[in-house]
């Protein structure tokens, strides 16, 4: 059993609280969203958290419809945050859970402008995809886009401006999930099966060089980014560019600030690491009240923002029963850096 703190730090505000399972926040100049992945049930997937306390559906309520065709309409919100472009970028999984088939035209990434609330364009992902894939997250580089595949273990690159498609390390090692820990217990579905998380964090270094990705499970790794945005480039070259870089344990989500240091959390002992631009880990907080922190948002004064989502108290991460204690916080943390510009909106 991993040995949890028992203490809070003064330094963790409590910001936000959820009556659902909450993975993802982000902040659009100066405006506030979460995403609901539909863990602890179906319900709105996207909202604007006002400060009055009210959360409205976001873009709108008819996006946020449950088991509607995809035109138009979620299939499985699983990440959300700011571009630099200003712009919510969504991301649709395509499939209603991990480990299920792809809904035709599901998977998307979706780009939202904050200034009308209207949707301006949707990439469609499927052409690079697999039957049960599960796209997690995405960061960006200029006009490139990176997605990870948390269903069948591979690397999705974008070209906003062209559509162009391409997936990189398609079942490479660096990208195969193992057995993931949180409290000390191991994932199980309903089933009893352990669950496998396949390639889940990534981050774009500070000078859009180097792209860090990870499994779930721990084990991070990166390669330059010249070698995955290059279509001209085999697969056989882009594998061999890949470089162990640390080691990590299991995890919920990552941030990146604009000196290259990652923030890491720790779900199985409920801490926030750091990895330094060498490579050394470290801990930056450890609080009883991290439990399974998830995608983590740093803002533009330099604060960290921490959703303790409790995804693997969930029935489909842990065999079958949901032990969520509700309400679900999201934490802040000052920290000693701020965003970087490169995937960052100000």
């Amino acid at each position: 059993m991993s040995t949890l703190p028992t203490r809070e730090d003064p330094r963790l505000t409590p910001i936000l609280s959820e009556g659902r399972v909450c993975t993802g926040v982000t902040s659009v100049r100066g405006r506030v969203f979460l995403s609901y992945p539909s863990a602890d049930g179906p319900g709105v997937q996207v909202v604007e958290a006002l400060p009055d306390g009210r959360r409205n559906p976001y873009p709108d309520a008819a996006w946020n419809r449950t088991n509607q065709p995809p035109d138009g309409a979620f299939v499985h919100v699983n990440g959300l945050r700011g571009g630099p472009d200003g712009r919510l970028w969504i991301v649709d999984s395509g499939t209603p859970q991990i480990g299920g088939k792809q809904v035709p035209g599901g998977a998307r990434l979706i780009a939202v402008d904050p200034h009308d609330d209207r949707v301006e364009r949707v990439y469609h992902l499927g052409e690079a995809l697999h039957p049960t894939s599960y796209v997690d997250d995405v960061r960006f580089n200029g006009a490139i886009a990176y997605l990870s595949d948390v269903g069948m273990p591979g690397l999705v690159v974008l070209d906003l401006e062209s559509g162009r498609l391409r997936r990189v390390l398609d079942g490479h090692p660096s990208t195969v999930g193992g057995p993931v820990v949180a409290d000390g217990r191991v994932l199980r579905d309903p089933d009893g099966a352990e669950v496998r998380l396949h390639v889940d964090q990534l981050e774009v270094s500070p000078d859009g060089r180097w792209l860090y990705y990870q499994p779930a499970s721990g084990g991070m790794s990166r390669i330059g980014t010249r070698w995955v945005d290059d279509p001209t480039v085999s697969a056989d070259e882009v594998a061999r560019r890949v470089e162990r870089w640390c080691d990590t344990p299991s995890t919920g989500g990552t941030a990146i600030d604009n000196t290259g240091t990652i923030y890491l959390s720790d779900v199985d002992r409920r801490r926030i690491l750091t990895v330094a631009p060498d490579g050394s880990v470290r801990t930056l907080v450890a609080d009883p009240r991290l439990v399974w922190v998830d995608a983590m948002w740093l803002d533009a004064e330099a604060r960290l923002w921490m959703p303790a989502a409790q995804l693997h108290l969930t029935a489909g991460l842990n065999g079958g029963r949901s032990a969520v204690d509700y309400p679900v916080h999201i934490y802040r943390m000052a920290v000693a850096a701020g965003p970087p510009v490169l995937d960052h909106s100000s």
